[in-house]
């Protein structure tokens, strides 16, 4: 007798998905969101005088990796700096160097033993920073340290075509040691949402002062990207109504608006592009967010106009999914992909769990953020369902 079909299985979730431009075919579409895990290893021993700033990828990093690695499944990484500038917290290995590529080069020869795909996420904190992460003094602070006594300097327009230069050298840098693809972090309050924001850009020149010069810099640095790995090959990450690193921009919907059009129309070949719900918010309550897109007039927006700008460009959403709503999302049509974050983190055979429909095990948030002294507890050893029955 043939057993009766797991309703489950049969969900859009589980069936492919083609990105890249038609390069990659994804068996499944529930997709490891980029996380910070600042489980990376210091470059040099650490001292008062000479602290480490620069972190490389290692083995811990490589098996937290593998293990939630999927025959045709998708990762993203954790946000990677192009360059020690762009760095905005200790345990977080960039990828400017030798040894940070080579780090990396473990990282995806894992994954890609699973059968597996990844992309690297490149994240340039810009002003979420503070001179002890960098490479300007003061160094080390006994004492907790405020953003805000470090007001950030306007760049020079050669500062922003040498950090565009730098995000697009560590590109080349992933794809040459075997990254599947690029995205670009172009949302969280980090440097591209800064340009996009008005309450942080409050530049005169052509970066700045309305809707379309505010996207300028996003659009300059996707166009030099795609020229140095090819649009197929690139997609971006965007978070067009948070609030994290204090984003609070007017004019939402015609600044990310007209940011996407052009994207469209310039790069209509992008691999796929990366959307945070505008509910969800790492900071904030569902209520509170609610009260924020109300006071901007926006209490029923969705992603819904974002979609048909970008129309067959694939379409992921990330935010709060998890085994009890995921279910006939995908089936709508809104999107063509979902990201999963803190309970990939605790469930490594998520995609398992999800397709059998077997119960999440919970996470522990106080392991989330590194460096710790075992870097293993609450990153690697979280056990598949069969591992936790077997215990």
């Amino acid at each position: 007798m043939t057993p009766p079909a797991n309703p489950r299985s049969e969900s859009k979730l589980f069936q492919p998905l083609d990105i890249a431009n038609g390069r990659i075919t994804l068996k499944h579409r529930i997709v490891l969101a980029p996380l910070t895990r600042n489980r990376g290893t210091p470059y040099t021993h650490s001292t008062p005088d000479k602290p480490n700033r620069v972190w490389v990828p290692n083995d811990l990093m490589a098996e937290y990796y593998a293990q939630r690695a999927t025959d045709g499944g998708l990762l993203i990484s954790e946000g990677i700096p192009p360059s020690l500038e762009g760095n905005g917290m200790p345990g977080v290995p960039g990828i400017f160097i030798p040894e940070q590529a080579e780090g990396w080069k473990k990282v995806v020869d894992a994954v890609h033993a699973k059968g597996a795909y990844i992309y690297a996420q490149l994240w340039h904190s810009g002003r979420a920073n503070i001179p002890q992460l960098t490479a300007y003094p003061p160094p080390h602070s006994t004492t907790p340290v405020k953003l805000a006594d470090y007001p950030p300097s306007e760049m020079t327009i050669p500062q922003i075509k040498s950090t565009i230069q730098d995000f697009c050298r560590a590109a080349r840098m992933a794809l040459d040691v075997g990254f599947d693809g690029v995205e670009l972090h172009g949302g969280n309050g980090y440097l591209p949402e800064q340009f996009l924001s008005s309450n942080i850009n409050h530049r005169t020149d052509e970066y700045g002062g309305t809707p379309e010069k505010r996207c300028k810099f996003v659009l300059d640095l996707m166009s030099e990207l795609a020229k140095t790995i090819g649009e197929e090959n690139l997609a971006i990450r965007l978070s067009p109504f948070g609030l994290f690193n204090q984003a609070r921009s007017a004019q939402r919907l015609e600044t990310w608006g007209h940011l996407y059009r052009e994207l469209k129309l310039n790069h209509p070949k992008l691999s796929y592009v990366s959307f945070i719900e505008p509910r969800y918010e790492q900071i904030f309550t569902e209520a509170e967010k609610q009260t924020f897109l109300d006071s901007w007039g926006l209490s029923d927006i969705d992603l819904a106009p974002f979609r048909k700008i970008f129309g067959d460009t694939p379409f992921f959403s990330a935010g709060g999914w998890n085994d009890t709503n995921s279910w006939g999302v995908l089936e709508k049509g809104d999107y063509d992909a979902l990201l999963y974050g803190r309970y990939f983190i605790s469930n490594p055979d998520l995609v398992d769990r999800l397709r059998s429909g077997l119960p999440l095990a919970p996470y522990d948030r106080s392991r989330f953020y590194g460096p710790f002294e075992d870097n293993s507890i609450g990153y690697t050893d979280y056990t598949t369902y069969e591992g936790a029955v077997v215990n």
